[in-house]
């Protein structure tokens, strides 16, 4: 089966790629990179100053058409059953399903083969599933 085809695929543009790294995480071992604002008083960060680091701000937000959409043009959805597909019947051109990772092999295999007759593409309907050996 082909699956269903995004309904709008508009390219998406990140405004920047590159993560935010702490100040002076490059200097000290100790220092983790994952961002942390700077709260100091004399903080060339905080500041702003010229060649300082980069800080988050909202201008660097995604556009809002193309926020939270992955790559293959769908939005996800964690369905851990059955009952949840369902609600993604009238939507199956936005929203794709994503299997929860605690799901059984057993009902994963149920919900891949539903998302198939209700054509919602299932980003992982591979993962935890192999053929059975009958030898």
């Amino acid at each position: 089966m082909a699956g269903p085809i995004p309904l709008a695929k508009k390219t998406i543009i990140k405004k920047r790629s590159k993560k935010f790294a702490r100040h002076q995480s490059d200097l000290f071992k100790r220092v983790n990179p994952s961002w942390r604002k700077p709260k100091g008083i004399d903080g060339r960060v905080r500041r702003r100053f010229k060649g300082a680091l980069p800080m988050p701000s909202i201008g660097y937000g995604s556009d809002k058409a193309t926020r939270n959409i992955h790559p293959h043009g769908f939005k996800t959805v964690v369905v851990h059953n059955v009952a949840d597909l369902e609600m993604l019947m009238m939507h199956n051109r936005t929203y794709a399903a994503t299997v929860g990772k605690n799901v059984s092999s057993r009902v994963r295999r149920e919900i891949v083969e539903r998302a198939e007759q209700l054509a919602i593409r299932v980003s992982n309907a591979a993962a935890k599933l192999r053929a059975e050996d009958d030898a």
